[in-house]
């Protein structure tokens, strides 16, 4: 099973991405990680990509594609994987059908998790977490049962993304709905996108994403 998460910043990828590794003993790709990793291999393509990687320049899509076919090739990759950051541009979705495709693999589905902008923003600028164990809380939706002391581990110190401010929040929804909003019609028209109500509850949005895959 092979599935993508498509969704704004903030939209709740990386928790169902977490979820369904479990239950369905999947792999999660995040493209920040595995470019880490790659560089701190020292393999020819971990060169590659450091030296843009220091340039400030953006990786190219040939890169990209190729660290990603790597990565599923090795054993964890097995029973399937779960992409989330890439594609973000129709030309990346082309090329990893194309490789996929060389692979003998295919894509089970491509998952939106559709949100409304404004309520997104309150869930994302309202966000702290305990500086001693990270456990997550929320101004208006998950405050700590004692005030200023984590539920989890007793700390008092909290933190908050230094990017999780109304502007940049509003910056990054922008920057998706030019750059990555527009794969969306591409997987619409091979019949694999499907909608999940991301603002729905947490349980509720994995309910939804197990239906789809059900049905896949």
């Amino acid at each position: 099973m092979n599935v993508i998460l498509l969704g704004p910043p903030g939209a709740g990828k990386g928790t169902q991405a977490k979820r369904l590794e479990q239950r369905y003993s999947l792999v999660q790709l995040s493209t920040g990680d595995m470019l880490r990793a790659v560089v701190a291999s020292g393999s020819d393509l971990g060169r590659k990509a450091k030296t843009v990687m220091e340039s400030g320049q953006l990786m190219p899509d040939d890169l990209m594609i190729q660290m990603i076919s790597d990565r599923i090739e090795q054993p964890d990759c097995a029973r399937g994987f779960i992409l989330d950051g890439f594609p973000r541009t129709t030309a990346q979705a082309e090329a990893l059908d194309n490789m996929l495709k060389n692979k003998g693999l295919k894509l089970s589905g491509v998952i939106e998790m559709k949100v409304d902008s404004e309520a997104l923003i309150e869930r994302i600028t309202g966000r702290f977490s305990c500086a001693a164990c990270g456990a997550g809380y929320h101004d208006r939706f998950q405050r700590p049962k004692v005030d200023e002391v984590c539920d989890s581990c007793g700390g008092t110190e909290f933190s908050r993304r230094a990017d999780d401010n109304e502007a940049t929040v509003r910056s990054r929804l922008a920057a998706y709905r030019e750059q990555t909003a527009p794969i969306l019609p591409y997987y619409e028209e091979q019949g694999v996108l499907r909608s999940v109500d991301g603002m729905s509850d947490i349980d509720e949005v994995t309910r939804q994403i197990e239906t789809v895959l059900a049905a896949a």
